[in-house]
């Protein structure tokens, strides 16, 4: 059994392609084959985002590439009334914390190119004024 999946160039041009709405969203058809072969790969559209919560990822690090158009990201400081994030199934996930806000945090644009780094523990949100696409990669962590 071969273990080793590619995405090849044309299914992340297929994903680049989706005309942008409003709201935040992972694109297809890049989330089915994630989804499908358990990858920790997505492409985030953020359109016209100004409020967004804001989440901890207790086991995991957020790794962040910069595809096109700019995302602001608060990141670090003390998150603002955590409570454990809900499970699709309605159960409490213990390994991710959601709050209404950031106090603290430091701001960080990320633009085309560029590469940010949340490690496994660190709050973190984000915010988009015009159209940003970024590359999204989940590593796991030990806290």
């Amino acid at each position: 059994m071969n273990n080793c999946i590619l995405i090849s160039a044309s299914e992340i041009v297929k994903t680049c392609a989706s005309q942008p709405l409003r709201g935040k969203r992972l694109l297809e058809p890049l989330k089915s084959i994630s989804s499908t072969h358990h990858i920790p790969l997505n492409i985030l559209e953020d359109v016209e985002i100004t409020e967004t919560e804001a989440e901890v990822h207790l086991n995991e690090a957020d790794l962040w590439f910069g595809l096109e158009g700019e995302v602001t990201f608060i990141c670090g400081g003390t998150l603002v009334r955590p409570t454990l994030r809900k499970n699709a199934n309605g159960t409490e996930n213990p390994n991710e914390l959601k709050g209404e806000d950031i106090v603290g945090g430091k701001e960080i644009i990320v633009r085309s190119g560029d590469w940010l780094w949340i490690p496994a523990g660190q709050p973190h949100k984000h915010i988009c004024n015009g159209v940003g696409r970024v590359i999204i990669i989940k590593i796991p962590q030990q806290s």
